[in-house]
């Protein structure tokens, strides 16, 4: 069973370099473009189901996809929903940096292992429930890396642009990464050289704060 995974399509929090988390902010044109342009690339491979987690910006990627490959509109699951920041979701990195210097706690963030323990067994419902089948799920970046830490430690996962398509397979019961940017949307990274945005920076500084 082959599970893709895709990050959202850019939203103007994306642009402005803040910190979106369980925020639901929209996707803008060029995120919507983004999505476009996924959606043609994946229609090099056959697909059987498109799923997404609920936030819109992330549903609307999932929706744009699922017309341009051919398939009916996405199902949500609640557990791919992004990481939850807590207090500094709206900020940028410098102002959460500010608030929260060092090693301070940020209110109502949710933990690395928090996400895994939800995002994984979700994942892991719908492969087993799509035995020897194609599906892609869009979530988000936040998600992606820690889904990715998990089952890839060792790995070397550099920036998650929006857009970008992960591939993973389903083996005996575990999850295992194919490629990191996968090759089949290889031409879709048309980013900035902002490449590494908010939620990606956020988890680099948080990590070498943290050694994580």
């Amino acid at each position: 069973m082959l599970l893709y995974l895709v990050r959202h399509g850019e939203t103007d929090w994306n642009l402005q370099h803040k910190i979106q988390g369980s925020t639901d902010i929209p996707l803008n044109d060029t995120g919507r473009e983004q999505a476009a342009a996924t959606g043609d690339l994946l229609t090099r491979r056959s697909w059987h189901a498109v799923l997404s987690s609920p936030l819109a910006r992330a549903f609307e990627t999932a929706s744009i996809i699922a017309t341009t490959v051919g398939l009916s509109a996405p199902t949500t699951v609640a557990d791919l929903a992004e990481r939850n920041y807590g207090e500094a979701e709206g900020l940028t990195d410098a102002e959460c940096d500010e608030r929260f210097p060092d090693d301070s706690p940020v209110p109502g963030r949710e933990s690395r292992e928090q996400v895994v323990a939800r995002v994984l067994p979700a994942l892991l419902a719908i492969a087993e429930s799509h035995p020897e089948q194609s599906v892609i799920v869009v979530s988000h970046g936040g998600v992606i890396r820690s889904v990715l830490n998990a089952i890839d430690p060792n790995g070397r996962h550099g920036a998650i642009g929006n857009g970008s398509v992960h591939s993973i397979t389903h083996e005996n019961g575990s999850l295992r990464l194919i490629a990191f940017d996968d090759p089949i949307e290889e031409e879709s990274q048309s980013l900035s050289v902002d490449d590494l945005d908010d939620q990606n920076e956020f988890e680099r500084r948080e990590a070498a704060r943290t050694g994580a």
